[in-house]
């Protein structure tokens, strides 16, 4: 048997309520793309190096994940797409950078979450 599930259903109707509304209020689906979009790792570095930056262009984003300035174009439309990025153009450069404060928190959340895992390991 294993230990970690309940061996008795005991259900706190309040609780389930609660969270059930607040689901109904919100949209999951809204939510669920931006961790979509995180679940890449070239996406997550690409938004974790515009967490540490004002903005940068296509070419420096190639440049900083390692790959073709079409793959992190491509990577960059998708994050812009899902409204975690925006750009700029500036004569023949593009500009990305992160689209809001939140999502810049949600970045960085990420990466101190992920040092203190490490840490207690």
């Amino acid at each position: 048997m294993t230990k970690d599930i309940c061996e008795v259903t005991c259900i706190n109707q309040e609780k389930v309520t609660r969270a059930k509304n607040n689901l109904t209020e919100q949209n999951p689906m809204d939510v669920a793309k931006v961790f979509k979009a995180l679940s890449d790792d070239t996406r997550v570095k690409i938004a974790y190096a515009l967490s540490l930056e004002d903005e940068l262009c296509v070419c420096d984003v190639a440049n900083i994940v390692g790959s073709t300035t079409a793959t992190a174009s491509h990577h960059l439309r998708l994050l812009k797409n899902l409204g975690l990025a925006k750009y700029r153009k500036e004569g023949k450069l593009v500009f990305y950078s992160l689209d809001d404060e939140h999502v810049k928190k949600l970045i960085n959340l990420a990466f101190e979450h992920q040092k203190e895992v490490v840490e207690v390991e």
